[in-house]
């Protein structure tokens, strides 16, 4: 087979496999967008409900708390909206009252780290 030949017959594999994928594709990139769509405004909302319940400078620790350690500002945020959910949360919450939530969580989560150290034992006669 020539170079041209080749070449050509690549270009209609090509152009046949963008048809399957341009059929397929466009439901499933409106499905996608509708999920990124539906997460991003439900984060959305999320914030704005943070935003009622917590001071400002509340907010601010718990933004910087965030990037360290995302996973727990989350539950925080969760232990917060379900208390304002519940009606538990009658004010905003101020900084010191989300500090002391955060050390009740710390004490209740609090996990053991164990360090084993694994030392290398040096076989006798093996000067390497």
């Amino acid at each position: 087979m020539a170079d041209p030949e080749l070449e050509a017959i690549r270009q209609r594999r090509m152009q046949e496999l963008m048809a399957q994928r341009g059929a397929a594709n466009p439901q499933n990139t409106g499905q996608q967008k509708a999920q990124e769509d539906a997460k991003q405004e439900a984060e959305e909302r999320r914030q704005m409900m943070l935003a009622q319940i917590l001071s400002s400078e509340a907010r601010e620790r718990l933004s910087r708390i965030a990037l360290v350690k995302p996973d727990k500002a989350r539950g925080v945020e969760d232990v917060l909206l379900r208390a304002a959910q519940s009606g538990g949360i009658s004010e905003k919450v101020s900084e010191e009252r989300l500090i002391s939530l955060l050390e009740q969580i710390n004490t209740h989560t609090s996990k053991q780290t164990k360090v084993t150290i694994q030392r290398r034992r040096s076989v006798l006669g093996d000067d390497d």
